[in-house]
Parts: C-alpha cells; structure tokens; sequence
C-alpha cells in the first residue's frame, strides 16, 4: 500500500474566478453596509466602492456561466441579482 499523496489537478482559471468572486461579493456586502468590515468590524457604508464591486461580480459571473452547471448559473443569477437589489435598496435615497 502506498501512502504517497495522489496528485491533484491544478485549479483552473475558472477555479480562481470563482475565489476572486466570493471575495468580491463579500466587499460588496461590506460597502452596502450589510456586513462588518472584516479588517475593522465597523459597519462603513461606501456606495460608489459597492456599485464598482458589484459591478466586478457581474463580470465575473459572466465568465464563469458558460462553465457552470444549471444550479450554478442559478446560484450567481440570484447572486447578482441580490447586490444589485440591496443596492438600489440602500444607495437609491443616497
């Protein structure tokens, strides 16, 4: 029996989108003013930095669609339909 470690695939570009996604979206909560600022814990409100990350999540899910399943389009459908939303909803007076 071999107890040497299987090799993995590389991640794929599309493996990276997905990360830099995630990570995009969560600013995009933080400067809506709908999660803590995870460098201060502060709850800071920036509209024009959310517009431009949502905008970022948009271009991104837009890659990654065509490589997703059905589910997976649904899930960065909603995504980016609930930014967009909460952003209208919270900048739309500003």
């Amino acid at each position: 029996m071999s107890t040497e470690p299987t090799p993995k695939e590389a991640p794929t570009v599309y493996d990276h989108l997905m990360v830099a996604l995630d990570q995009m979206a969560a600013v995009a909560w933080q400067k809506l003013g709908l999660q803590p600022d995870m460098m201060t814990g502060k709850i800071e409100m920036d509209f024009v930095q959310a517009k431009v990350a949502i905008d970022v999540c948009g271009f991104l899910a837009q890659k990654l669609e065509p490589e997703v399943d059905e589910e997976g389009k649904r899930q960065l459908q909603n995504l980016i339909r609930d930014l967009k939303l909460n952003y209208v909803s919270k900048a739309g007076g500003a």
